[in-house]
């Protein structure tokens, strides 16, 4: 009976302190969800069986466990939700993006957006990535504001760009609560084809009608592109173009028709030995 008693004894002790164990993990979720801290400059929007309730001020901030939770938001360039909304300006540096300008010429435009979130109910609840609506809003403005010039008028006309880009843009993503504060176009680069244009055009003036500038630059890039081949590592094999293959078939069929004429001169003036002697005309003594 005795250890009977101490064997109870020691289930009671050890049920007791897994289920004092139970009750501090308890307390440890319930503090976690219902203490939150929210850093300076942000906001945290709260909401209360899945509707909106408040927001949620920097500092300390009492939740309702397992009937209030933070809102999570899923916008680009991020992996993962965000719970804490930051109020700061912010930036967006777009790459470069292929504009057609009204004279029909295809440029490539990087910019930069600055923006900052004003109204961060509207941030959420409006749109649903809100990164990712600026970038096409921005992409669409600059298309159709540099669509209406000519290139000389997009190179030299910045900062009238930038100013008609931050009225669309702020016009747009007023009602998601968004404040676009700047935008900056920083390169515009001209279509390769245009550059090559403008290059043919100079050269026929510096030619002055004695030569085709466009076979030459042709053929410039073609010298070009030879030496590179020849710079591979693999040096044992080289492509030859097609031109140059037509004048070596050229120049091999030359070069038997030379040697079939040699060899029918040499056969004319060295007969082939062992055949009939040539006849012998009589001698005035016979």
């Amino acid at each position: 009976m005795l250890i009977i008693r101490v064997m109870f004894l020691q289930g009671v002790e050890a049920f007791s302190v897994l289920f004092f164990l139970f009750i501090l993990a308890a307390l440890l979720i319930i503090g976690v969800k219902t203490v939150r801290i929210v850093p300076q400059a942000t906001v945290m929007l709260v909401e209360r069986l899945g509707r909106f309730d408040r927001i949620a001020e920097s500092g300390l901030n009492i939740l309702w466990p397992f009937v209030d939770r933070p809102r999570s938001v899923y916008w680009s360039n991020w992996s993962h939700g965000i719970t804490s909304i930051d109020l700061r300006e912010q930036f967006i540096d777009l790459p470069p993006q292929p504009v057609i300008t009204r004279d029909n010429v295809t440029i490539h435009v990087d910019s930069v957006v600055y923006w900052q979130i004003t109204e961060p109910v509207k941030a959420v609840y409006e749109i649903n990535d809100l990164i990712g609506g600026i970038v096409q809003l921005t992409i669409t403005g600059m298309r159709a504001v540099m669509g209406d010039m000519d290139l000389d008028h997009t190179l030299s006309s910045r900062d009238q760009i930038n100013a008609k880009l931050r009225i669309i843009l702020d016009e747009a993503t007023d009602k998601w609560g968004v404040k676009v504060t700047r935008v900056d176009v920083k390169n515009i680069t001209p279509r390769s084809a245009a550059a090559e244009a403008e290059a043919i055009v100079r050269m026929a003036q510096a030619m002055l009608d004695h030569g085709n500038p466009a076979e030459y630059l042709i053929t410039t890039r073609y010298i070009e592109s030879l030496r590179d081949m020849t710079k591979g590592n693999n040096s044992k094999v080289i492509f030859m173009p097609v031109e140059t293959n037509t004048m070596l078939s050229s120049i091999g069929a030359l070069k038997e028709m030379f040697a079939e004429t040699g060899e029918t001169r040499t056969s004319r003036t060295n007969p082939v030995q062992g055949g009939p002697a040539p006849r012998q005309l009589p001698t005035k003594n016979e």
